[in-house]
């Protein structure tokens, strides 16, 4: 552990920013793959993350070590959520044993870094295996990210490995339980079908690219989830 990783887990700013300048690795490792970044989103230091990924810091690790969207994203950190996209950090980073960012964001319930991660374009399909975001959503009984995943277009269809639903998952006569039913029964509304549609085939490295379109900005912002 250096210097480095002490301050970062303490949100010591001024310290950070005094020890890379004079020199300290940025991307120094543990033995157990622990960064000064990891450790400055685990304790939700927007300022210590700043500054690392502004001297050179690695916005996501390799895929068996700690990663610092996850940890971000499972504490609800929103703000090391949006440095660590701004700086490339891959939404859809997907590790074995925790799944997608998204799906670390549903088992957590923390819907705001859910929404950050799907307007950057993380894959509303892509969780765990073949457990989706909303399968875990729906076994949390969580109604407020399950509806966000839906309206991201969500397959409320999707099996799991046990060839379940999300429906099937969802604790018996809970709200989500009884709000997934209701979804199934109602028709979907063109405009959500057309947005779904639109931003897939704008794909995620050109959503940024949206609000120059030619277009009024009610559309705009209705395309941008805004």
């Amino acid at each position: 552990v250096t210097p480095l990783h002490e301050t970062c887990l303490g949100n010591h700013v001024a310290c950070a920013r005094a020890l890379i300048d004079a020199g300290a690795n940025v991307n120094a490792s543990t033995i157990d793959g622990v960064t000064p970044l990891f450790n400055a989103c685990a304790v939700g230091s927007v300022a210590c993350t700043e500054i690392l990924l502004e001297n050179g810091a690695k916005p996501q690790s390799l895929v068996y070590q700690p990663s610092p969207i996850h940890e971000a994203t499972s504490k609800g950190h929103y703000g090391c959520v949006e440095a660590l996209v701004t700086w490339g950090a891959d939404v859809d980073m997907d590790i074995p044993h925790l799944g997608t960012a998204l799906y670390t964001a549903c088992i957590c319930q923390e819907l705001e870094c859910a929404r950050k991660l799907l307007r950057e374009g993380a894959n509303v399909q892509k969780g765990r295996s073949l457990d989706s975001p909303l399968h875990a959503a729906a076994e949390k009984d969580c109604t407020a990210v399950a509806k966000l995943l839906l309206d991201f277009g969500a397959d409320i269809n999707a099996r799991n490995t046990d060839f379940q639903r999300p429906v099937d998952v969802a604790p018996p006569s809970s709200l989500t339980e009884g709000f997934l039913l209701l979804y199934e029964a109602t028709p979907r509304f063109l405009s959500q079908l057309c947005r779904n549609c639109i931003r897939n085939c704008v794909g995620r490295d050109r959503l940024h690219l949206l609000s120059h379109l030619p277009l009024p900005n009610r559309i705009k912002n209705y395309l941008q989830y805004q």
